[in-house]
């Protein structure tokens, strides 16, 4: 089987705005691609440009998956470490849009084997749940919103803080106060704190029975996080800290962190977030899958992931809910309330609406 050409999309979605501690995302900045073979089978891929987090655009992914779609022609796509040794032969980095090629090459190996990802992958079913994301806004309005998913029967929410610190610490009151005892609650900094902001406040919430917190630090600060998570009385996770397995191993072996965020963006797709996962369940490391802002595609392709992925216990799967005001997707993955199913239709199961791609830019390489 050879490749023999790639559509790359402009996959824009409109959105509310969005607000964490590094920026506002006001549309998702999303690239679709699709794979080509001489067998007839194309993979589909997506990839959500995070720039303030992962530093890449919606520009620079379309520029960088010109550049791999033309590497990759006339090569295997069964062969996806080669194929995804070629993307780092010819650039470092770039994680996000190389996530969106690895994606549709794994897309392609499923449907050539006739099973759906997760079991071509070893997976089985099982009950995943998300949880539902809050963005920074006034204490107030991110309580109500906090109650408003608890009344459509969500269960766990996720915080997002790391703005002026004592108003973080209002923030997680009122919501706490507001949905009461019963719902679990996570907090994401997104690099927002110092080492004794981040000490004051996990300290001081600690007090409202917190699940987690999500990266407290900037990254630069790695070497003061072993202090940090030593004396935390919450556990903390890290994101942005966290990209390959090589910072999996540094993160564990320095007693840094408790939990680790795999997201695709970071790793690159899912041959990297594999290693990541291994790494993790060797040390007893427990993982969450996360997502930036795709659509139900990519989102589809996390939870194959993670229902082949035992070691993976938190879910953060809630990108196409946070005020995506379009579903440009047939197909994949589904939501029963903030309960997650994917098709058994092989490959990923998932791909574009056709009649959105016709106000997509589009370029074939």
């Amino acid at each position: 089987m050879k490749i023999t050409h790639t559509e790359i999309y402009r996959f824009s979605i409109p959105m509310e705005p969005f607000v964490i501690a590094t920026g506002t995302m006001h549309f998702a900045q999303n690239v679709l691609i699709r794979i080509y073979t001489d067998a007839g089978i194309y993979g589909v891929g997506e990839c959500s440009a995070f720039p303030m987090i992962v530093g890449e655009t919606q520009e620079t992914c379309l520029a960088m998956a010109k550049d791999f779609a033309t590497i990759l022609m006339g090569k295997d796509p069964l062969d996806i470490p080669e194929r995804m040794n070629d993307l780092l032969g010819y650039a470092a980095h770039n994680s996000t849009i190389k996530s969106a090629f690895d994606m549709a090459l794994f897309d392609i190996v499923a449907k050539k084997a006739h099973l759906p990802l997760y079991r071509f992958l070893g997976g089985q079913k099982r009950v995943i749940e998300t949880d539902m994301t809050i963005g920074i806004d006034s204490p107030q309005n991110m309580a109500a919103l906090a109650v408003k998913y608890q009344q459509q029967g969500c269960r766990i929410i996720k915080i997002k803080l790391g703005k002026k610190i004592n108003d973080d610490m209002e923030r997680v009151k009122q919501i706490r106060e507001a949905v009461g005892s019963e719902m679990i609650l996570r907090l994401d900094a997104n690099q927002g704190w110092s080492f004794d902001d981040a000490l004051f406040a996990l300290g001081e919430l600690a007090a409202f029975d917190i699940e987690f917190c999500e990266q407290p630090m900037r990254t630069w600060f790695d070497d003061q996080l072993p202090e940090l998570n030593i004396n935390s009385p919450i556990k903390i996770m890290a994101d942005e800290s966290c990209y390959n397995h090589h910072d999996a191993r540094r993160l564990i072996n320095s007693q840094s962190c408790e939990y680790l965020n795999i997201k695709f963006a970071k790793s690159g797709g899912i041959l990297e977030a594999q290693k990541i996962h291994e790494v993790a369940i060797q040390a007893g490391v427990k993982c969450m899958i996360g997502s930036m802002l795709e659509s139900r595609i990519a989102l589809s392709a996390n939870l194959h992931f993670a229902l082949a992925s035992p070691n993976v216990v938190f879910f953060d799967l809630d990108t196409c809910l946070l005020g995506h005001l379009a579903d440009p997707v047939v197909g994949g993955l589904t939501y029963d309330g903030y309960l997650l199913d994917v098709p058994d239709t092989p490959g990923i199961g998932a791909d574009a609406d056709p009649h959105f791609l016709l106000n997509c830019d589009k370029w074939i390489v």
